[in-house]
C-alpha cells in the first residue's frame, strides 16, 4: 500500500510544479508536503473511525438501550449530520481566512472527545447528544482539509492527492469496525467508543503544532484574500452557474445516501440472515488463530478487511484514473463514477440475496471497491470549478450537500423502511412487534425471519438509487470542460 502510494503524493510536491494557487513553486518541500498528506490522512481516519465504529455495536446498544431501527437510523444519521453539515459552511468560511491547522486539530479534540462520552450513555436522548457533539467537531476538518491540500499540490495531481485524503473513509470504517468488534467482544460496546476516541488527542496535538498553513507563501492567494475575499452570497452565486457542480454534488449525495444507509444495518444483515454460519465462521476462525472469537467480532473483521481494503483501493484508483484521463478529456472524470454506480446495483444485490456469508463478503468487496471510485473526481472536479479564494467554502457547499441528503437521510430511511417492512411481514403473520418481545417457538422464528428480510429489502430498496447517481454523473461530463477554470 505504502509504496503504491507515497510516490503520488510526493511528486504532487516536486519542485518546480505548478502549485494549485498559481503558476508559483509549491510552498514546502517534497518531503514535508508528504509529511502533510499522511497527517491528514491519518486525522481522516480518526474522522471515520469515530464516526462509523458506532455501526459494529448497533445490535449491543439497541438491545441495552431497547431501541428500533428507526431510532438507530437516526443516531447513526440525521442527529450527527444537522449540526455536522449547517456547522461545516460557517466553519468554512473562518478557514478562508484563518489558520487552517488550528482550526483542524480545534476540531480533532472535539470529536474526539465526544466520541468518548458515549461511553457514559445510560438512554437514547444522551447518546443522541454526544454523537452531535461529535458532528460539531468533525464539521471543522474536511472543508479545511481540502482547501490545504489543493494550496500544497499541483493542479494535475489534485485528484490524486484529494483521492488520497479520501483513503480515510475506508481506511477508518475498516479500523472502526475491526476494533469495534474486538474491543466489544472482549469489554462491551462502552469500552470501544473509549478506545476510539483517545488517538484523535494525539493528532489534535499533531495538527496544531506541526501542520504549517501555507497562505503566507502563496502571494497571489494572500492577495487575494486582502483585496477580494469572497462573501457566501458571492461564492453561491459563483457557483450557480457552474452546472457541473450542482450534477456532481447530487451524484454524490445519491452515493452517500446509499453507503451511509447501508453502513449501520450491514453487520446487523449477517446477524439477522446468517447467524449460524457467522457463529460457525467465527468459531473456526477463532480456532485457527488460537483466540476467542464472537460472531460480533468476526462480522467486523471480515467486513473491515475486505470492504475496507477494497474501498481504500477504489479510493485511490478513482484519483488516480481521473487525473491519467482527465488530462486528456476532463470528461474522464465524471465516466468513471458514472459506470461505477451502474455496476454496483446488480453486485450488491447479489450480495444481500445470496446464500452463502462467504461469497456475501466477497460481492461486498467488489461494491466497496466500485463505490468509492468517486471520492477523487467528485472532490477534484468540486475544486476545480472555483477560484482559490472560494475554495473552502466551497468544499463545504459539496459537503452539505452530500452529507445532508447522505448521511442525514441514508441511515434514517433504510432504518425507518426496514421497521416498516418487518412491521407488515409480522401483521400478514398475526404478530406484532410487542408481541415479539416475548415470542417463543415458532412465533420467535418467524418474528426472527422478519426484521432478517425488512432489513434486506431496506438495503436493496436503498441500492437502486444508483441509477439517478449514473444520471447525474452522466449529465455532469457534458459540462465539466467549459466549467473549469483552475
Amino acid at each position: 500500500m505504502t509504496e503504491a502510494v507515497d510516490p503520488g503524493v510526493a511528486t504532487a510536491a516536486a519542485p518546480g510544479a505548478t502549485s494549485a494557487a498559481g503558476s508559483q513553486a509549491p510552498p514546502f518541500s517534497k518531503g514535508y508536503t508528504s509529511y502533510v498528506m499522511w497527517l491528514l490522512l491519518g486525522i481522516y481516519i480518526i474522522n471515520f473511525l469515530d464516526r462509523q465504529v458506532l455501526n459494529i455495536l448497533i445490535e449491543d446498544i439497541k438491545l441495552e438501550l431497547k431501541l428500533t431501527d428507526t431510532q438507530m437510523g437516526l443516531l447513526g444519521g440525521l442527529a450527527f449530520a444537522i449540526f455536522y453539515t449547517v456547522l461545516g459552511i460557517p466553519i468554512a468560511r473562518l478557514a478562508e481566512r484563518k489558520n487552517r491547522a488550528v482550526i483542524i486539530g480545534s476540531s480533532v479534540a472535539v470529536w474526539s472527545g465526544f466520541t468518548a462520552l458515549c461511553a457514559t450513555a445510560g438512554n437514547f436522548w444522551q447518546l443522541i447528544l454526544y454523537r452531535i457533539g461529535v458532528g460539531v467537531g468533525e464539521a471543522g476538518c474536511t472543508p479545511p482539509a481540502h482547501s490545504l491540500i489543493v494550496d500544497y499540490v499541483p493542479k494535475e495531481k489534485r485528484a490524486s492527492a484529494l483521492a488520497f485524503y479520501s483513503m480515510g473513509t475506508p481506511i477508518g470504517s475498516l479500523i472502526g469496525l475491526i476494533m469495534g468488534g474486538l474491543v466489544a467482544d472482549a469489554y462491551g460496546w462502552r469500552a470501544a467508543f473509549l478506545v476510539a476516541g483517545v488517538p484523535g488527542l494525539l493528532f489534535a496535538a499533531l495538527a496544531v503544532f506541526t501542520l504549517k498553513e501555507p497562505r503566507a507563501r502563496i502571494a497571489r492567494h494572500a492577495a487575494q484574500v486582502q483585496a477580494a475575499s469572497a462573501t457566501f452570497g458571492e461564492t453561491l452565486r459563483y457557483l450557480g452557474t457552474k452546472k457541473t457542480f450542482w450534477f456532481i454534488a447530487f451524484a454524490a449525495a445519491i452515493k452517500a445516501f446509499i453507503g451511509y444507509g447501508h453502513a449501520p444495518f450491514t453487520a446487523s444483515f449477517f446477524f439477522r440472515n446468517h447467524t449460524e454460519e457467522v457463529a460457525e465462521l467465527a468459531a473456526l476462525f477463532g480456532g485457527i488463530f488460537g483466540f476467542d472469537l464472537q460472531s460480533r467480532g468476526f462480522v467486523g473483521l471480515a467486513l473491515g478487511i475486505m470492504s475496507g481494503t477494497a474501498g481504500t483501493l477504489g479510493a485511490l484508483a478513482g484519483g488516480m484514473i481521473a487525473d491519467r484521463f482527465g488530462k486528456n478529456d476532463l470528461r474522464a472524470y465524471m465516466v468513471t463514477p458514472a459506470i461505477a454506480s451502474l455496476l454496483t446495483i446488480p453486485i450488491y444485490i447479489l450480495a444481500v440475496t445470496v446464500g452463502s456469508a462467504p461469497l456475501a463478503f466477497c460481492f461486498l468487496a467488489i461494491n466497496a471497491f466500485l463505490g468509492t471510485l468517486w471520492y477523487g473526481p467528485v472532490y477534484g472536479t468540486g475544486q476545480s470549478v472555483v477560484p482559490p479564494h472560494m475554495r473552502a467554502t466551497a468544499a463545504a457547499i459539496l459537503l452539505f450537500i452530500i452529507n445532508l441528503i447522505g448521511l442525514g437521510l441514508g441511515p434514517l430511511a433504510v432504518g425507518a423502511l426496514s421497521d416498516f417492512s418487518a412491521n407488515v411481514m409480522l401483521t400478514n403473520a398475526g404478530l406484532s412487534v410487542e408481541a415479539c418481545k416475548t415470542a417463543a417457538g415458532a412465533a420467535k422464528a418467524t418474528c426472527a425471519s422478519a426484521v432478517g428480510e425488512g432489513v434486506r429489502y431496506a438495503l436493496i430498496t436503498s441500492a437502486l438509487f444508483g441509477l439517478i447517481a449514473f444520471a447525474c454523473f452522466w449529465i455532469a461530463r457534458k459540462t465539466i470542460r467549459e466549467d473549469n477554470v483552475s
